[in-house]
């Protein structure tokens, strides 16, 4: 996901930062950080990574990051990031800060985009691990599945606020675009 989140904005601009909380986020974080360095390097782009902790933070983070020309954000899918949904999708707009989040959640809000597994596939496959504890099966038994539908949507609304063209063939790519 992350190769799919720093190409989609390498074509809206160049300095490309990562926000998350290390004390929320997969594997502390290095989850995304492996991927977004290794990514980073194939696309040419430095990798700047901002940990947050606290809503302050975001507001710091997301403020310096807006004074640069020509930047950009990744918000990681988790808990923190989630909670603070509404303040990281205003202060992205305040400071004309295009971002794209890995839940479609996010650009409902008035985010820019979101590229992440389809939530309600991945609910209805847990149904399926449910019925079969229910029916006896040990959880530790079961198999560990990764997501496997993934949805791109893009909030044009922010686009144009962002004063953003949004490129045909991503457009081409979306699962949803909100008008």
């Amino acid at each position: 996901m992350v190769g799919k989140w720093l190409a989609a904005l390498k074509q809206v601009a160049p300095a490309i930062a990562l926000i998350l909380n290390p004390d929320t986020a997969v594997m502390r974080g290095t989850f995304y950080l492996n991927a977004f360095n290794n990514a980073a390097v194939a696309l040419a782009i430095e990798p700047i990574v901002a940990n947050v902790h606290s809503a302050s933070d975001i507001e710091t983070t997301v403020a310096a990051l807006g004074r640069q020309s020509d930047s950009a954000l990744i918000v990681t899918p988790e808990t923190f990031t989630t909670v603070n949904r509404e303040l990281i999708v205003a202060l992205a707009a305040h400071h004309r800060l295009p971002a794209i989040y890995g839940l479609r959640q996010f650009p409902l809000s008035g985010g820019l985009m979101s590229y992440g597994p389809d939530t309600v596939d991945l609910a209805r496959r847990a149904a399926s691990y449910v019925d079969r504890i229910l029916r006896g099966e040990k959880p530790a038994d079961l198999p560990v599945q990764a997501p496997t539908k993934y949805e791109t949507v893009i909030n044009l609304k922010s686009a144009k606020a962002l004063g953003l063209t949004i490129p045909e063939t991503l457009l081409a790519t979306a699962d949803e675009v909100i008008q």
